[in-house]
């Protein structure tokens, strides 16, 4: 990961030339480095040869879809960020791609400035530090790990827990409020995908407990409250 989001490089993938001409040109200007291939077949290639920052994926693509291509990527333990680029909006598409760990879901047509500040957002997010720095003042302690609410960075044992950019909204969204209960909507709201809808914020939970959470089927930090939605009770 490169020290800031001007420098990262980007790896672009959609059959649409005139949109990957678009974004490789666009992006470039923005002062990130660019990559743009058509296919899946020719970013495998990419990601075998050279390093990247993050990646944005077309859903949609002859031959292996940008979606399976992201299930792959992190079955295989890679955890480059991913942006999903979609002409597919309803919440069941991006659920779909939550369910498989990318960061975020931008659907067509897009504004390539919407789209730059969503890659900026989740390079901060996924940047590590570049040494070791003191938790903020009033950091939320989960376990043996500490999540600190304005850099929102969560570390244990083992350095820092890598959180997606929707994982990490979402426990600062909860740490902000601790002991509150979040309705669906309020948590929504926060991550800024109000349309979300409740599905996609519970596979949102699902996948935080994951990393936080010694048995994520009973969790002891993020609670169930029936009928009304989550709530974040911090702890050794």
């Amino acid at each position: 990961m490169n020290g800031s989001a001007e420098t990262a490089h980007l790896l672009v993938v959609d059959d649409d030339a005139r949109l990957r001409d678009l974004l490789q040109r666009f992006l470039t200007e923005q002062g990130f480095r660019v990559t743009a291939v058509a296919d899946a077949a020719a970013a495998r290639r990419s990601i075998a040869a050279m390093m990247f920052d993050l990646l944005v994926l077309d859903v949609m693509m002859p031959g292996e879809s940008g979606l399976a291509l992201a299930e792959s990527l992190r079955r295989d333990g890679d955890e480059v960020p991913i942006l999903m680029l979609t002409a597919r909006g309803a919440p069941e598409d991006r659920i779909a791609g939550f369910e498989h760990g990318v960061d975020d879901y931008l659907a067509k047509p897009f504004d390539p400035r919407e789209l730059a500040l969503r890659i900026r957002t989740i390079l901060r997010r996924a940047a590590p530090a570049s040494a070791p720095q003191p938790l903020s003042a009033a950091p939320v302690q989960l376990g043996l790990r500490w999540f600190d609410i304005e850099r929102a960075e969560l570390r244990g044992p083992e350095g820092v827990v890598r959180l997606t950019g929707g994982e990490a909204s979402l426990l600062q969204a909860l740490a902000r409020r601790v002991g509150e209960v979040l309705s669906r909507e309020e948590i929504g709201a926060a991550l800024g995908t109000p349309e979300a809808g409740e599905r996609a914020i519970d596979v949102q939970v699902t996948r935080l407990r994951r990393k936080i959470e010694t048995d994520p089927r009973e969790p002891r930090f993020i609670q169930t409250i029936r009928h009304r939605g989550y709530v974040l009770r911090p702890g050794p």
